[in-house]
C-alpha cells in the first residue's frame, strides 16, 4: 500500500501543466485496435489506468512503446490476437476502462470473452446500456457468472438506438462498434463530454464519417476495418477534470498558481463556479491564473450534471473549498450513490459536514481543518484528501495513495514543485 504524508498550511506558488485527458486516452487507446498499422499518440497521461490498458494490448501481441518523458505512446497492432487467460482477466478486473475494448474488438474481430471489469467502487454502474446497444447492432451476448461472451456471427449492422441514459463509456463503446458496422448508425441521447468528442475526432482520422459530434444525436457511417492498416498520429486533449480538481486545490489553499495548457471551452462551468464563490481567477489564453483572494469565499451549491455543467469527476475537491467558505454549501451527486464517502473522511478533520442521503451532503464553513489519517476511497476522493491535507494544520496521512495514481500522473512530484510538503512511502 502506498501512503502520502502531507504537512499542510504551507503557501504554494508556481506553474502546474495540465496533463492529457485520462478519459480521452482510454477510449482512444482502445480504438487503436481497429488499426492494424501504427498509431502514435501524444499528450498521453502516464497514469496507471493507461499503463494497464496498454499492458492488456501488449499481452495480446501489440507492440507498444511508451515514452513517459515525452508523454507519447506508439501502438503497432499488426500482430494483435485476442486471447483470454488469467493474467488478462486479472488486469480487466482491475480496470473498469477495459470495457471500452469491447466495441473496437467486435468491430475488428467479431467476438470477445471478458470478465466484468473493475475500477472504483462509487456506486452501481450497470453495463446494460452497453449491451443493449451492441444487441441493436447485431451482437449476441451470453453471460455466465462474472464472464460475458459477445459475438457478431452476421457482422455488425448499423441501426438507430436511443440510450437509456447518456452514459459516457457506453456512448464511446457504441461509437467504436458502429465505426466498424455496415451502414449508418444513429445514437440518440449520446453523451457529449469533451473526451467523447475527442474519440470521434480520432476516428475521423481512420476514415469514419460523423454527423452531430458534440450533440446528443450523433450519426456514424461505418467502414470495414477487418484488414485496415494505416499509420496515424493524434494528440489527446488536455484533462478538464484534472484542471477543475487542481483549481479547487489552488483556491482552497489560497495560492498563487498558474494552471497551464487547458482548453477554456471545456472549463467554462468550473470557471464560472469559481468566480461565483469569490475565487480570484482569470483566464489568459490557455492558462488559468490564480491570485490571492481579496475577500472571503461564499458558500455555493455544487450540483453535478451533464456536460457542459460541472461533472461528477470534477466536484469532490470542491468539498474542501466549501469548508473554507462562509455559509452552508450543498453537494448534489445525482449520478453515483456511493461517491460521497469523502465527506465522512473530511469530518475526521473537523469539517462541519453531513451526508443527508446517498446523493446529497451539506458543508458549513468556514472551518479549520486538522491533520488526520484518511482513506483514498476512489481516484477523485483521494485527490480530495490531498487538497484537505494541504489546507489542514498539522500532518495528514492518506492511505491507498496508489488509487490516486490511477488518475493523476506523479501528483506528489507536481505538487512538490509548487511548494507542497508531500512525501510518498510504502507500507
Amino acid at each position: 500500500m502506498e501512503l502520502f504524508t502531507i504537512r499542510g498550511g504551507k503557501p504554494l506558488s508556481g506553474i502546474i501543466p495540465i496533463s492529457g485527458s485520462k478519459n480521452a486516452a482510454l477510449p482512444i487507446i482502445a480504438a487503436t485496435v481497429l488499426n492494424s498499422g501504427i498509431t502514435r499518440l501524444y499528450n498521453v497521461p502516464m497514469i496507471q489506468d493507461v499503463l494497464n490498458l496498454c499492458e492488456i494490448l501488449r499481452l495480446w501481441g501489440s507492440r507498444i512503446t511508451v515514452d513517459q518523458s515525452a508523454h507519447a505512446v506508439t501502438i503497432d497492432n499488426s500482430k494483435l490476437v485476442i486471447q483470454i487467460n488469467e493474467t488478462i482477466f486479472g488486469l480487466v478486473r482491475k480496470l473498469r476502462g477495459s470495457i471500452l475494448l469491447v466495441g473496437s474488438i467486435l468491430a475488428k474481430f467479431g467476438s470477445l470473452t471478458i470478465p466484468l471489469p473493475g475500477g472504483d467502487i462509487i456506486g452501481a454502474r450497470p453495463l446494460d446500456v452497453h449491451f443493449d446497444g451492441f444487441q441493436s447492432l447485431g451482437a449476441e451476448i451470453n453471460q455466465t457468472g462474472e464472464t460475458v461472451t459477445l459475438s457478431v456471427p452476421k457482422g455488425l449492422t448499423g441501426s438507430s438506438m436511443v440510450l437509456k441514459e447518456p452514459s459516457v463509456t457506453a456512448t464511446e463503446n457504441l461509437i467504436m462498434a458502429a465505426a466498424g458496422a455496415k451502414g449508418e448508425t444513429t445514437i440518440k441521447l449520446a453523451a457529449i463530454e469533451p473526451h467523447v468528442q475527442d474519440l470521434c475526432h480520432f476516428l475521423e482520422k481512420f476514415g469514419v464519417g460523423f454527423d452531430g459530434i458534440g450533440t446528443h444525436w450523433i450519426t456514424i457511417l461505418g467502414k470495414d476495418f477487418s484488414s485496415w492498416s494505416q499509420d496515424i498520429e493524434y494528440t489527446i486533449i488536455p484533462d478538464s477534470d484534472e484542471a477543475m480538481n487542481l483549481s479547487a486545490l489552488v483556491a482552497a489553499t489560497r495560492s498563487e498558481v498558474d494552471l497551464r495548457g487547458i482548453r477554456p471551452e471545456y472549463c467554462e462551468a468550473g470557471i464560472n463556479k469559481l468566480q461565483e464563490i469569490g475565487v480570484n481567477v482569470s483566464l489568459v489564453e490557455t492558462s488559468m491564473i490564480f491570485r490571492k483572494p481579496t475577500s472571503g469565499y461564499r458558500a455555493a451549491k455544487y450540483q453535478c450534471g451533464l456536460y457542459p455543467k460541472l461533472m461528477s469527476d470534477q466536484i469532490p475537491p470542491f468539498a474542501v473549498l466549501a469548508t473554507q467558505a462562509n455559509g452552508v454549501s450543498m453537494i448534489q451527486e445525482w449520478m453515483y450513490e456511493g461517491r460521497l464517502g469523502y465527506v465522512t473522511e473530511l469530518s475526521k478533520m473537523g469539517a462541519n459536514a453531513m451526508i443527508l442521503d446517498p446523493h446529497r451532503a451539506i458543508i458549513v464553513g468556514p472551518t479549520s481543518l486538522r491533520g488526520a489519517e484518511l482513506k483514498s476511497l476512489d481516484i477523485r476522493a483521494g485527490m480530495t484528501m490531498i487538497v484537505a491535507g494541504l489546507v489542514a494544520e498539522g500532518e495528514t496521512t492518506i492511505l491507498d495513495a496508489q488509487i490516486i495514481d490511477r488518475g493523476f500522473e506523479a501528483i506528489d512530484n507536481r505538487l512538490r514543485a509548487i511548494g507542497a510538503d508531500i512525501i510518498r512511502s510504502s507500507k
